[in-house]
Formats: structure tokens, sequence, C-alpha cells
């Protein structure tokens, strides 16, 4: 029997994606191809989760809206290049495959674009498994509510009965704006000490960790 919620939400980079290495490498490679000065590994890792507008505005704020395109551009050019080197963290297929065998509601809500989460669904292979998503050019970046509220009112499924899982703290400020459940995993992109910050129902350091604590607690 369902104890506590029907609705699940999972970010994709770095909670069920091991990306977060090649999103690093990507805004550092834009930044040298355009001769600007690289963020440092820190800095990179803390917009990742973000729409692509809004990360690099953070990282360059003093930069032209044409110097900001150009480095989009360069991102999605290196970030493209290595797409298909990027895979699930080992057991995330099978914690989407038995959620979904157990009849809870599936999404995701992402940074990425549309377009990028398709591809990621499809080379995935887990894109038949969620009933919804909602991606950053579609809606508010996080941490605005936008996406968590849209999918609650998809599935008329009430905040209380709603999880949010993610590994940054741009993820687990969203499910507080929006009165949710969150759920931080430390093998991404934010460390263990700003997520619990947020006080999260849990933090877990490995997808072992995330099976045993929603096998026990949804």
């Amino acid at each position: 029997m369902r104890k506590n919620f029907d609705l699940i939400v999972f970010d994709w980079d770095g909670t069920l994606a091991d990306s977060a290495n090649s999103i690093v490498f990507s805004i550092q490679s834009a930044a040298r191809d355009l001769g600007m000065a690289e963020p440092s590994n820190e800095e990179a890792r803390y917009v990742i989760g973000l729409g692509l507008s809004e990360a690099i505005e953070h990282l360059f704020p003093n930069f032209t809206s044409q110097e900001l395109s150009l480095l989009s551009e360069r991102y999605r050019y290196h970030y493209l290049a290595q797409h298909k080197k990027i895979s699930l963290y080992k057991g995330i297929s099978e914690i989407i495959r038995n959620l979904h065998a157990e009849n809870f509601l599936l999404a995701v809500a992402t940074g990425k674009s549309r377009a990028g989460l398709s591809r990621a669904f499809k080379s995935s292979g887990l894109g038949n498994f969620f009933h919804a998503s909602r991606c950053a050019d579609e809606t508010f970046s996080k941490p605005h509510p936008a996406m968590l509220l849209e999918l609650m009112s998809q599935f008329g499924v009430e905040a209380s009965r709603t999880l949010m899982i993610g590994d940054t703290t741009h993820d687990l400020q969203m499910a507080i704006n929006a009165s949710v459940s969150g759920v931080g995993v430390t093998y991404g992109a934010h460390p263990r000490e700003n997520l619990e910050i947020l006080a999260p129902l849990t933090c877990v350091e490995s997808v072992t960790k995330l099976n045993l604590w929603l096998n026990t607690n949804i």
C-alpha cells in the first residue's frame, strides 16, 4: 500500500544521468573558445540545474547579450560532442522501471532544453517510463516553482503527495517554493553540506541508498 506520495519528480543531470563533469567541461571549453576566463569547477557545478541562459548569465554577469549567445552556442557544441558518452548512473534504470511498475506518477523537471531532454530520453531508453516532463526552455527555470506547480496541476496531485528528487540546491529550493518534499542526492553536482541547509527529507550518497530510501518511505 502506498504510504506518502503519488507523484515523484526527478531532476535529470546529476541525479539520473552522470553528466555533471561533462557540463563543467562544456562550460569551461566554451569560455576558453571565446578567450574568456574559465569558471572554476565549483562555479561551473553550481549552475548545473539552471536553464542554459540563466546559467551563462550567472557565470558571466558583465557580458553583452551577443557574447552570452556565443557562449551558449559553444556550450551546446561541446556538450553535444559528448552526449553519446553520457550514461545513467548504475541502478537508476531499475529504480525508474520499478516505480513505473508500481503505478507511481513519474516526471522529470530539468534545466535541459526540450530538445536536450528528448535526446536523453531516447539514448537512455527511459522516455516511456515518465508520464510528463518540464524543461527550462518551456517555463521558468529552477528554483522558481513553476515546473512542479504545472506538473501537480496536470495530474491533480497535491503538494503533500509530491516528492522532488535532485542533486542541487536549485532542485531543493524549487521544492520548498512549491511546498513539496525534497530528497537530495549527494553523488551529483552540489555537496552534501549545501543540500542539507535546505532540510530535505534525507540526503543519500549513492543510487543504492536512494533505492533503499524509496523502498521504505514512499
